[in-house]
């Protein structure tokens, strides 16, 4: 029984945290266009496009998305660190994403599949900044897949590090 109860209350806070973000998706096709650089574009199997059936965002945008921030360790850093994104729970509900997994694709053509429930069950955030400072290229930036490694043991295991993208550019819903 207990273990039924765990999987209740699961249910029950994935329906909650579903229930927050679903109010903030935009309708099909009505996302602005970006003013600035893109620095991320969103294709696949989503709903809501701003040019050529993808989304197109600038910083500006994903920072309109509103941002969270996290501390963790990573095996990259030296000791704790601070990031700071946007949700991609949150980024992908905003999209209308309808697959199963995100095909990651970094700047120098690292490829990495992340399954959209880890976006709810781990919290992982696309990281723009680190420490206070916008991350450039040359730092793993502008764009990070970052898991918040401390919160649950088991992220700590190499199929979550490879998750953690780097100079993310696209992601592809699948």
């Amino acid at each position: 029984m207990p273990r039924r109860r765990g999987s209740r209350q699961l249910a029950a806070v994935l329906v909650g945290i579903w229930g927050m973000i679903a109010p903030m998706a935009v309708s099909a096709g009505s996302l602005p266009s970006p003013s600035e650089k893109t620095i991320l574009t969103i294709s696949g199997k989503i709903d809501a496009t701003n040019k050529d059936d993808t989304a197109q965002f600038d910083r500006a945008m994903l920072e309109a998305l509103g941002t969270v921030s996290m501390e963790t360790t990573t095996p990259w850093h030296q000791g704790r660190q601070r990031f700071e994104g946007v949700s991609l729970a949150k980024l992908m509900n905003y999209v209308g994403a309808k697959g199963e997994y995100v095909v990651a694709i970094a700047l120098n053509d690292y490829v990495t599949e992340i399954p959209l429930r880890d976006f709810v069950e781990h919290g992982p955030i696309l990281a723009m900044k680190r420490n206070g400072e916008y991350m450039p290229v040359r730092d793993k930036g502008p764009l990070f897949i970052m898991y918040p490694f401390d919160s649950k043991p088991e992220l700590q295991r190499q199929l979550y590090y490879g998750r953690c993208a780097w100079q993310v550019a696209k992601l592809v819903v699948k």
